[in-house]
């Protein structure tokens, strides 16, 4: 009887041990835990790079597949409302600005309807860097496209005649196609003259004629080798068509 009262008195867990169980199971718990939290912020890291580089790779697309499917429209430049000017190619080639017709649309790729692309450099957020911007606008015409051309202005120097155009507005509905960036700029590549080379412009002077390239410089504010970087494009211009020369249909 001894025995079995001795034996019953063994067989329950002690304070001691239950402390250490439950210690055991709590650093068991934390362990997990900041597993989890570490996997967590890894992921969230790993998305956070993809949706940048995959940002970074559309932007490039979106810049080579409009200036690749500009289209040589006319513009019916308007000085007012009531004011027709002449009817010219439309065509805004500067430094930090550039204004097309494009069949190729953010919203619809090459399925869409013609657009006015106008592009800018504007300041970044907090004055930091620089970024681009573009607007589309639906293309109905030269009469649409000749609200931003005011009219035909003359340089002296070069005498040479060049389009006036108004300022691209940005509002709520642009579009940021790359964001801090050290510098934007826009080149344009004039065809060989004679015993001239080709050589890229800073801005396009020629009024009767398209550029065969363009250009677009870029480079980020803040270079960071585990992102993919931003890099410059070249795009042919494969237009040589004047729109306001009726040509002979068979």
């Amino acid at each position: 009887m001894r025995e079995k009262s001795a034996a019953r008195g063994r067989a329950g867990v002690t304070l001691l041990e239950l402390l250490i169980a439950v210690s055991l199971l709590s650093a068991l718990s934390i362990g997990i835990l900041f597993s989890l939290r570490v996997g967590l912020n890894a992921m969230e890291k790993t998305n956070s790079r993809f949706l940048m580089n995959r940002r970074v790779l559309g932007a490039q697309r979106i810049l080579e597949q409009q200036i690749a499917n500009l289209i040589p429209a006319a513009a019916q430049c308007m000085a007012a409302p009531e004011q027709r000017g002449p009817s010219v190619r439309f065509f805004q080639g500067e430094p930090e600005t550039m204004r097309f017709a494009t069949s190729y649309s953010i919203q619809s790729a090459a399925r869409g309807v013609p657009m006015i692309a106008e592009f800018a450099v504007i300041a970044g957020e907090g004055g930091r860097g620089v970024r681009l911007v573009v607007n589309e606008i639906p293309f109905a015409g030269p009469m649409v496209a000749g609200r931003s051309c005011t009219g035909i202005g003359v340089d002296p120097a070069a005498n040479r005649q060049f389009i006036q155009f108004r300022p691209v507005e940005i509002g709520p509905y642009s579009y940021v196609l790359a964001d801090k960036l050290a510098y934007c700029r826009f080149l344009y590549r004039e065809p060989p003259r004679g015993e001239t080379p080709e050589r890229w412009l800073p801005a396009w002077p020629y009024l009767a004629e398209w550029p065969t390239a363009i250009r677009v410089e870029m480079a980020p504010l803040e270079a960071d080798p585990a992102r993919l970087q931003i890099l410059p494009i070249t795009v042919p211009v494969r237009v040589n068509r004047d729109p306001n020369f009726l040509y002979a249909t068979w």
